[in-house]
């Protein structure tokens, strides 16, 4: 799953949601260096990405591929879902999709000096750019994965392979939405087992 997905899966406390973003950029155990409720986040992100990784619904995706685009097949379909995601928010939040990712940046924000290299850089430029909201625009799908693509050890015009999702968006459309019933169900079930409130944040909290 990509940056929106784990965001609205890490629930509505918001020092989880940066923990649900750092998860793409911390790495090994976890020892307190961050406040509980990040690494709660993490722990999160973690456990998402085993267990999304499990799921039939994105497996069957795969094999709609070709090679070489089959190699890069998870990169491409977490951020087609964060697509769709953008476009059914309120499906499954009730703030829009512009007052959550403002609420999100805001937080961000107030952690600065615990951030990661590559976390500092998002927190400075998403909110000017309208980073996660993005998504949303299926005309930038191309633009945003070529430069994940430029980001790889071996750079790659990713955007591509855009084509494959263009070619069987139905069924990709169908998969996100089997996928996140069934970590919407997961995600809860962590949170409830680590005592994090899920309400903590709400959108009357949120500075416009």
């Amino acid at each position: 799953m990509n940056y929106l997905a784990h965001l609205l899966l890490s629930g509505e406390n918001p020092d989880c949601q940066v923990g649900g973003l750092l998860g793409d950029f911390v790495k090994g155990p976890l020892r307190g260096d961050y406040p509980a409720p990040i690494e709660v986040g993490i722990r999160l992100h973690r456990a998402i990405d085993t267990r999304s990784a499990q799921l039939p619904a994105i497996r069957r995706l795969y094999p709609l591929f070709e090679a070489p685009w089959r190699r890069y097949a998870g990169i491409i379909i977490d951020i087609t879902f964060d697509h769709f995601l953008a476009n059914h928010w309120r499906r499954y939040h009730p703030c829009s999709l512009a007052s959550f990712c403002n609420g999100f940046y805001q937080q961000l924000a107030k952690q600065q000096a615990l951030l990661p290299p590559g976390v500092l850089y998002f927190s400075q430029h998403a909110p000017k750019v309208g980073w996660l909201e993005s998504y949303a625009d299926e005309a930038l799908l191309g633009t945003i994965l070529d430069r994940v693509g430029s980001r790889l050890s071996k750079p790659l015009d990713l955007g591509h392979g855009w084509l494959y999702v263009e070619r069987h968006y139905a069924c990709f459309e169908s998969a996100f939405t089997e996928t996140m019933d069934e970590l919407n169900h997961f995600a809860a079930g962590f949170l409830a087992r680590e005592n994090v409130p899920l309400n903590q944040l709400k959108a009357t909290d949120i500075k416009a």
